[in-house]
């Protein structure tokens, strides 16, 4: 767990979250330059049509030694439950801002919900290399929001990759490894889940405690419901078959549930041999 950071990008629409995910993703070569596209986290067409992120998208990248699972954040006010769901699997947050536009109202709420939640904020200013930015304006924006030194926070152009392997430096430098114990049983957070017309309800999850292996019986503690794990693995940010996933790791699980009411965003998932009723 000691080489596990967990992080995701908050900023508000349009301030470039999606277009860091994907030169960190070229940086760490998750994704083959030939490969790319852009907003390479965004699934759904209107996503790409109108340059927002609506769906997160969890991506498992390797950093030097360390294995980074980044969670790409919806910017618009309207995505909100969104965000908050996704900083509940987190230890920490690279704040995005604008050059061009400095803090806007939707970055404070999720500034102050990754604060309510302990999370470590790295702040970075983007977008530095075109003619309007003002970073120093920004800087001050951002000093006076997280009370932070000027020179702790990153000056980066996500689109040209100037700096980006500063962010993740910080991110492995600054984000705390994730806490828990293998030996418990297995506790895994829900925080996203969809429904596949071939495979069946696929959660995306973050091991809290313990560990799960495949075709073990799994059971949502919310809805008291029993279930399969089909398949588990990490978003390469494709969905990578493994052959179980621990502590402080974050993952998908394939399961035989019919409908995403039976494993609810936000529930416990657990063995079914230690807490399914008889």
């Amino acid at each position: 767990m000691d080489q596990i950071r967990n992080f995701c990008i908050i900023a508000h629409i349009d301030h470039g979250k999606s277009t860091l995910a994907d030169r960190m993703m070229e940086m760490t070569n998750t994704v083959a330059k030939r490969e790319m596209k852009s907003q390479l986290l965004d699934s759904m067409d209107l996503e790409r049509e109108r340059g927002i992120t609506i769906k997160l998208a969890p991506v498992t990248m390797k950093w030097q030694d360390y294995e980074l699972n980044l969670i790409d954040t919806p910017g618009h006010v309207d995505f909100s439950y969104e965000v908050s769901r996704s900083l509940a699997a987190v230890e920490g947050a690279v704040l995005v801002v604008d050059a061009t536009q400095g803090i806007q109202a939707q970055t404070l709420a999720n500034v102050y919900l990754a604060l309510d939640a302990n999370l470590t904020i790295i702040p970075v200013i983007n977008k530095i290399d075109l003619p309007a930015s003002d970073v120093a304006k920004t800087s001050r924006e951002i000093v006076n929001l997280l009370g932070c030194d000027e020179n702790e926070i990153i000056k980066i152009s996500a689109k040209t990759g100037e700096n980006v392997e500063e962010v993740l430096d910080a991110v492995v430098r600054e984000i705390p490894a994730p806490t828990g114990e293998i030996a418990k049983p297995l506790r895994a957070l829900i925080f996203d889940s969809y429904y596949d017309d071939f495979r069946g309800v696929i959660l995306y999850v973050r091991i809290v405690d313990g560990a799960l292996a495949k075709n073990e019986q799994i059971f949502m503690m919310a809805t008291e419901t029993k279930g399969i794990a089909l398949e588990i693995g990490k978003l390469t940010p494709k969905m990578t078959e493994f052959r179980e996933l621990k502590t402080g790791e974050i993952g998908y699980i394939v399961t035989n549930l019919k409908t995403t009411r039976d494993a609810k965003v936000g529930d416990t998932v657990t063995l079914a041999k230690y807490f399914a009723k008889s």
